[in-house]
This record gives structure tokens, sequence and C-alpha cells, in this order.
């Protein structure tokens, strides 16, 4: 092989470790459309964790990064900070037209720029309708992180990406 070629292959090598990786499962199919303009309701899950760990904010980071998402479409958004099932939502907000359930699965923020290990999420969102009663929408979504972090990613960055996605394929 030569130099040439060994320079190729690191390049891409470097590169393929440069970038965030992201899976979306959908867990039932929208039948039809969403609404622009409509109220969205969204719980605010329970923080991740991973083994003993609990990642304190991620409940939070969660639901804000599914508000960024729904508020490229309505401007009539509430987090409730105090809910975390539809149960809840429907009581503490009958008034919402759409109400979503963020569920953290796993949340893992590893030293990757040192041990070579991902940080890892995966994300369950559930949407259900008026009413509360039936899910309409529903995706689980994981990511990893890129291995060339540098230092600055955690498992909040591999948010606001897959979730704006699946928002998207919703409107």
């Amino acid at each position: 092989m030569t130099t040439k070629h060994s320079t190729i292959l690191l390049v891409c090598a470097l590169a393929a470790g440069c970038t965030s990786t992201y899976q979306q499962r959908p867990t039932i199919a929208s039948e039809s459309s969403l609404i622009s303009g409509k109220r969205v309701v969204i719980a605010t899950p329970e923080n991740g964790s991973y083994g003993s760990e609990r990642y304190s904010s991620s409940g939070a980071s969660t639901a804000s990064a599914v508000q960024a998402a729904f508020a490229r479409h309505t401007s009539d958004l509430v987090v409730s900070t105090e809910c975390r099932n539809i149960a809840c939502l429907r009581e503490k907000h009958p008034d919402g037209f759409y109400f979503v359930v963020p569920l953290i699965l796993h949340w893992e923020d590893r030293a990757t720029e040192w041990s070579g290990k991902k940080d890892r999420i995966e994300i369950k969102i559930s949407i259900y309708g008026a009413t509360g009663d039936q899910e309409i929408a529903g995706t689980l979504i994981g990511g990893k992180s890129k291995w060339a972090t540098f230092g600055g990613d955690h498992p909040q960055d591999l948010l606001p990406e897959p979730i704006q996605t699946y928002v998207e394929t919703l409107y």
C-alpha cells in the first residue's frame, strides 16, 4: 500500500469518528399529519441513568429538546415539569390538543476523548391526541456521540437533531 493510499484511509477513518450517529424506529406510525398551531403539552421525563449514575437535568434537557422541535410548528407550547406520564398530563392540562410524553431509556455520559467509549442515548417519544386515550404516533430514537469529541460533547448534545428530524415527519 502506498503512502498516498494510507493517508486517504487515515483521513476517512478520522472523518468517520467526527460525526454522531442516530437511529430512529417508529413504534406507532402517524396515520395523518399533526395540525400546525395547536397546543402541545410536553411531559418532563425522569432523569436518565447508566448503572448507578443518575444524570441530573437530563429529563429537563430532553423536554427542552422536544419543545424546541415542536416550536417550529406552534407557539402554543407547555412543558409540564410536574408530569411524567399521560395520566398526569390529561389531569393537569386538560386543554391540550397534543400530548407528548418523552421517556429516557438510556443515558450514558462517557469521557469519550480519553476512553474511546461514546456517549449514548435512547429516548422513546409517545404522542397522544386531544383525548389522551390513544397514542397517535411514537418513535424510539438512539444516538451515539462522535469519537473525536475533544471533551465538549454530552448526551444532551445528541438530542436536538434526531428529535427535530422526527417532529418534521409529523407535520
